[in-house]
């Protein structure tokens, strides 16, 4: 390990946090220089803090000058959104056609908002409440690639919660899917979770959230 892994760690902590947050919010060019003094630290940790950040597709660093926030496309969240949706509407079937009783343990299994709407704890339960809804469809093949697409959508999860009241909404949101999968309304849940993920489209700004799943025929 070297001497400088425990300060970049901070570095990454802290810039992360404020990624997810919103505190820096796509398009803003950050400095190493400024990142650093906030911190009390070098520039070299802040650098090696920025480098791991651009591997996870948060910052896209340009020399001399900083890291700039990439900014969620229109058509990433789209895309990526679409499959979201589509992998849990399949796992909740499957989770409903095991019957009533299985819907209900599994909602007695899904994380609960508490008292906390903050974006962070929004964040935090969304990914649970996620994950797990896909887990309890029993694929464990999906589940893995869910939690992949997870990795992959955080910076549009978290760009979700981070306006005014999006966390509450959020919450509130994954209440009313849990209470519908609690009594074994399967239908209201799947209308129930498909209103949920296209208005985290809305949340950021897009429009076209209607259109994340083909009309039917």
């Amino acid at each position: 390990m070297t001497p400088s892994k425990p300060t970049a760690d901070r570095a990454y902590t802290h810039v992360r946090e404020r990624l997810l947050d919103g505190r820096y919010p796509g398009g803003e060019l950050l400095s190493e220089r400024g990142v650093a003094t906030e911190l009390g630290l070098s520039n070299t940790p802040v650098r090696e803090a920025f480098l791991r950040l651009q591997a996870e597709g948060f910052l896209r660093l340009y020399p001399k000058r900083g890291a700039l926030v990439v900014p969620v496309t229109p058509g990433e969240a789209h895309a990526v959104l679409q499959a979201r949706l589509l992998m849990e509407l399949f796992a909740l079937d499957a989770l409903a056609a095991r019957g009533p009783e299985a819907m209900r343990a599994a909602a007695e299994a899904l994380p609960q908002a508490g008292d906390d709407a903050s974006p962070k704890r929004a964040l935090d339960v969304a990914r649970a409440f996620h994950t797990q809804l896909v887990q309890a469809g029993g694929n464990p093949v999906l589940a893995r690639l869910y939690e992949t697409l997870w990795d992959q959508q955080i910076r549009i999860a978290a760009a979700s919660t981070a306006g005014p009241g999006h966390a509450a909404d959020d919450l509130g949101e994954h209440t009313a899917i849990t209470e519908a999968i609690r009594r074994g309304d399967g239908p209201t849940a799947r209308e129930l979770l498909t209103r949920h993920v296209s208005a985290v489209l809305q949340r950021i700004g897009l429009a076209g959230g209607s259109a994340l799943l083909p009309p039917v025929a």
